[in-house]
């Protein structure tokens, strides 16, 4: 995958109509996402309980663009082979779920993954500030992680703060939660360029109607334009 600053919407499969994830993934392809968004929660790191590495492979062949997984786990080196394995191209571990980041991103690299590093809200940006040349990407999290449909938590300055660290490095900034087209252009000016979005794209459509997810696609890219 080249790399390039452009937004990026990611929609995240959490949203999804569990019982068709296949064809729920062809349908946001078509209609325009760029990656697509797998979070994986163990029911002790957050309050949730998801995806296993079984899942994310049946979910591989349907998947022709990017698939970002995101490990909100602990531990995580235990399973990073696993979900390698499976297909995951892009896999993000927590900061905080990790005594041993360092080796954590080392071990996503080795395992032939992009690697992501994951902040929650309450973490500042100085816990990635000497993980950034072994990470391709830092995920600020907008929400605390375990369940879609939270309130945005404005977390601009990280981002911000972030952005101004990596340079022209190539690394992505990536934002969670709460992501719609009002809060868009505030995450984007700030610098980030992978918007994950689960309820704002999905809400009003389904596999047999996909209009709607377009719609709700173009709707976030647009807002997250610069003016």
């Amino acid at each position: 995958m080249s790399f390039d600053r452009s937004i990026k919407i990611a929609p995240s499969i959490l949203s999804a109509d569990f019982a068709d994830f296949g064809r729920e993934i062809r349908a946001i392809e078509d209609q325009g996402a760029d990656w697509v968004h797998v979070d994986v929660m163990d029911g002790h790191f957050v309050p949730n309980l998801t995806f296993g590495p079984p899942a994310v492979k049946a979910f591989k062949p349907h998947v022709t663009t990017f698939m970002d997984v995101h490990l909100m786990i602990a531990p995580v080196d235990p399973y990073i082979e696993a979900y390698a394995e499976a297909g995951a191209q892009m896999i993000t571990a927590h900061v905080e779920a990790s005594p041993h980041i360092h080796r954590t991103l080392q071990a996503i690299r080795a395992a032939g993954c992009k690697a992501g590093v994951a902040l929650n809200p309450g973490t500042p940006a100085e816990a990635v500030a000497e993980l950034l040349d072994l990470a391709d990407m830092v995920l600020v999290m907008t929400v605390n992680p375990g369940f879609g449909g939270q309130k945005f938590i404005d977390m601009t300055a990280k981002i911000a703060k972030i952005r101004g660290w990596i340079g022209d490095r190539p690394i992505h900034i990536q934002v969670d939660g709460g992501v719609t087209p009002e809060t868009a252009p505030l995450v984007a000016a700030a610098g980030a360029d992978v918007l994950v979005a689960g309820s704002a794209v999905f809400k009003g459509g389904s596999v047999s109607d996909p209009a709607p997810y377009g719609a709700n696609i173009r709707a976030i890219r647009e807002a997250a334009l610069p003016r």
